[in-house]
């Protein structure tokens, strides 16, 4: 047993140094962000903004997948509305990209065709 709680009071003395060098070694590390803040112009709006964040882990650009080739931003951009190529009974309007509509799928089941429904280019 005496090992045991000898084991215990270094684990604990340990601790208390582990303690004492992470206190000297935060102040250090906090001066030196500080410096290299100053040094670029970095805020912490900066450190806090979707563009800072969006890298992943900070100070590494983001992995490209293997043969993946960007698309020039334009062709990029999300939420861009797409023309409706579909129109249903109830002025639904659907793009025809992603999952079909409910309302289209039921009037499918019901044995209607679905380009009954296709809106006519003008």
């Amino acid at each position: 047993m005496s090992n045991l709680i000898d084991i215990q009071s270094q684990i604990e003395k340990l601790q208390k140094q582990a303690n004492e060098i992470k206190a000297k070694d935060f102040s250090a590390t906090v001066k030196e962000i500080l410096g290299k803040m100053q040094a670029f112009g970095i805020t912490v709006k900066d450190l806090q903004s979707p563009k800072a964040t969006k890298a992943g882990k900070a100070g590494r650009p983001a992995k490209a997948k293997a043969g993946a080739v960007k698309a020039p931003k334009a062709a990029r951009k999300t939420g861009t509305p797409v023309a409706a190529k579909f129109r249903g009974p109830n002025g639904e309007t659907w793009s025809g990209r992603g999952l079909t509509p409910k309302w289209l799928t039921s009037l499918v089941a019901q044995g209607q065709n679905k380009e009954a429904f296709a809106v006519k280019p003008e």
